[in-house]
């Protein structure tokens, strides 16, 4: 493809790339090209690293970007490198890490990195700079000036400077397999004390806004109650609180269904409005866990919302989930969310407009900007007195207004979408449909995930080994160790849910890539890229959460699962070498090690497996039983009998024949003898089942 006003990012693949394709900057995509030739002309690199939805980076592209005077400052004195960081997080994670050594403060996008031209070294860095001088950030267009200059009168101290940062990105990936400590549950408790402190315990959620929804902890504190037997309540009404918290809340969408990336108060109430695939399938799996917990109301309302809005508006007719929807509309972040006063009373009846606007504050002032954004102010048991109604009146008066103002706002002028699928984050959501579906009984929402997952299978997985994102007919990039673990995880939840000859299977081969390709085999642990991969700065080797799980963590988790399950001591041994790999960093912070505390825990209390045997009418009544409740330390199969090729241990798993179903139920490698009395299978199953009602405080 030409064309003779574009810059080199125009037969880009990424939405985001694909943006800035008409910029006055010379960009270039991240490759030989480019780096040759700052090599040639020795010219630093300026590295722009963002993402379709991000609202700060398009405000820095109309400012900067589309300027043709800045664009011809950094023409002039920089080769231009445009990232899109959901397609390349090994550039973004390494550049990331070196902006905080080098700046001492946190990142984020847009992120501005200058590189040296011969080793792509950092040495200076920033994240959103504006065009004119204000809130202490220098004018874009200086700061280019200044930039160049040091670069060509200060070379030695630079290279200095960028050899003490290489030793610090090197010393954060060091392993400590030699650590004496045994591997014990304390990380667990401490891990559950630190969220405790770190609870905003009026509004729910973790510190003060921007406040995130930190699923990974949340899920940290569902299971440490069922790991306490039930014991310890507090932790589940932390749990229930923020996901109640959340759920009332604007970072919700109240009208369309899905959740925002942050929420900008500590309220809950104002989004940043973009919506990311990566936060709702963690998101959809935590409310169907929280549901099957509790049984409460809301919490299956919410899983249905996400659902809903994903099916709707993520999901392709090919079967892959996109990625995200832009905070913006027409140029404006929020506008498609928003109401005026006036809109929503031409759009309801009287009784309907009086119910929403004290449902939804339309009765205070504006929240947002002169406008309103729905945001749950009072509820149902408030609605029900001050109108004299019934729940089941109040909630159908609202669902008739909700389904009133979503007709309209479709209408509108829609945000942009992210139509690219990433396989790490389609395994999330693979995820979150999977155990979703199970625990409310939704086959819609587990074929949904079989969609994913075959698209992915069909698409993605070429010659035996991952590619990471795929548009328009065109799948390309090597894989990520996220990919690969986050896919296992989600097969294991998926097969859960219904059984398919081959994805086992499959999550066996993706298994013994990772093991093949991107174990440290003389540390422990995982490295984010193969071995195969393009050599740059870094290989990182990353443990804690970021605003997707640990793959280190997840890693841990899928490997010992699938030791359990197919009694295979290779699987079970990678997760403990991650484990001792990545010891000294759960030790020094445990509650930013949430992922990896899912290994530790299994790895210290082996799952429940059941595998069930039978035909499948018969398997159908077992299965529910075992599925349904909350038992986060099981994993069940229910295989037909007439399945084949069972890898490993499942083929002494055998039908008994004659439509009869025989359970076997093991934790770790003790196991109970096979049964096909329907009460010793309900005594096997209760100790490992919780089901409470909550108090709010």
């Amino acid at each position: 493809m030409t064309d003779a006003n574009a810059n080199e990012l125009i037969n880009e693949t990424s939405p985001y790339l694909l943006q800035h394709a008409h910029n006055p900057v010379q960009w270039f995509p991240w490759g030989t090209q480019a780096i040759e030739k700052a090599r040639r002309e020795d010219k630093p690199i300026l590295l722009s690293v963002g993402y379709s939805a991000c609202h700060w980076c398009h405000v820095m592209a109309h400012e900067s970007f589309e300027d043709p005077a800045t664009a011809a400052v950094m023409n002039e004195f920089f080769v231009n490198i445009k990232v899109d960081r959901e397609e390349r997080p090994d550039l973004d994670k390494i550049y990331q890490r070196a902006h905080q050594l080098l700046t001492q403060r946190p990142g984020g996008w847009p992120l501005t990195m200058f590189l040296m031209p011969d080793d792509h070294m950092p040495f200076f860095g920033g994240t959103y700079f504006p065009n004119q001088s204000r809130h202490n950030l220098p004018a874009f267009a200086d700061l280019l000036r200044r930039v160049a200059e040091v670069y060509q009168t200060q070379r030695d101290e630079l290279r200095q400077q960028n050899h003490a940062l290489l030793q610090a990105l090197q010393s954060l990936r060091v392993s400590d397999t030699q650590a004496t400590t045994m591997i014990n549950p304390a990380p667990l408790d401490i891990a559950r004390q630190q969220l405790e402190n770190s609870l905003d315990a009026k509004h729910g959620g973790f510190g003060q806004a921007p406040k995130f929804p930190h699923t990974t902890s949340l899920e940290r504190l569902l299971r440490h109650w069922a790991g306490s037997n039930g014991v310890d309540v507090r932790s589940l009404q932390m749990a229930c609180f923020t996901l109640q918290r959340m759920a009332l809340g604007g970072v919700q969408d109240q009208i369309g269904g899905g959740f925002c990336r942050y929420s900008v108060d500590d309220y809950w109430m104002i989004p940043h409005f973009e919506k990311m695939l990566y936060d709702n399938g963690p998101l959809l799996a935590l409310y169907g866990q929280a549901y099957a917990a509790t049984g409460e109301r809301l919490f299956g309302d919410t899983a249905e919302h996400i659902a809903t809005w994903t099916l709707r508006e993520m999901q392709s007719a090919e079967g892959g989930y996109y990625s995200s929807l832009d905070a913006d509309s027409e140029g404006v972040e929020g506008k498609f969310y928003v109401w005026s006063r006036e809109q929503v009373r031409e759009l309801l009846d009287e009784h309907q407009f009086e119910l929403f606007a004290r449902r939804y504050g339309l009765d205070r002032q504006a929240n947002f900007e002169g406008q309103w954004y729905p945001h749950v102010f009072h509820d149902w048991d408030d609605l029900t007195e001050h109108f004299s109604l019934s729940e089941e009146d109040a909630r159908a008066t609202i669902d008739r207004a909700h389904a009133r103002l979503f007709q309209a706002r479709e209408q509108r002028p829609r945000p942009g979408r992210d139509d690219k699928v990433l396989t790490a984050w389609n395994a999330l959501m693979i995820k979150g449909m999977a155990v979703a579906g199970r625990h409310m009984g939704r086959p819609e929402w587990i074929h949904s995930a079989q969609r994913s997952l075959d698209f992915l299978r069909a698409t993605l997985w070429q010659d035996g080994r991952l590619l990471a994102t795929y548009k328009d007919g065109h799948a390309h990039l090597n894989a990520y160790l996220d990919d690969y673990v986050f896919l296992i995880d989600a097969i294991l939840e998926l097969l859960q849910a219904q059984w398919r000859d081959g994805d086992l299977a499959f999550a066996i081969e993706l298994a013994d890539v990772v093991l093949a390709q991107f174990e440290d085999r003389k540390d422990g642990g995982f490295y984010f890229t193969a071995d195969d991969h393009e050599t740059l700065i870094d290989r990182p080797k990353p443990m804690g959460d970021e605003s997707t799980p640990s793959g280190n963590g997840i890693a841990a988790y899928v490997f010992g699962r699938l030791g359990h399950v197919l009694g295979e001591t290779r699987f079970l041994d990678a997760a403990e070498r991650t484990l001792r790999a990545a010891w000294t960093s759960i030790e020094q912070l445990p509650y930013a090690h949430t992922t990896l505390l899912l290994g530790l825990e299994e790895y210290l209390y082996p799952p429940q497996t059941v595998i069930l045997r039978g035909a499948h009418h018969d398997l159908a009544v077992w299965h529910k039983r075992s599925v349904r409740p909350y038992a986060p330390r099981r994993l069940t199969l229910a295989i037909t009998d007439d399945a084949q090729q069972l890898p490993s241990l499942l083929t002494e798993r055998r039908a008994p024949g004659g439509g009869e179903v025989i359970a076997y139920v093991c934790a770790g490698s003790s196991c109970l003898a096979p049964t096909a009395d329907w009460d010793t299978f309900e005594r096997q199953l209760t100790d490992h089942e919780f089901h409470a009602e909550i108090q709010w405080s």
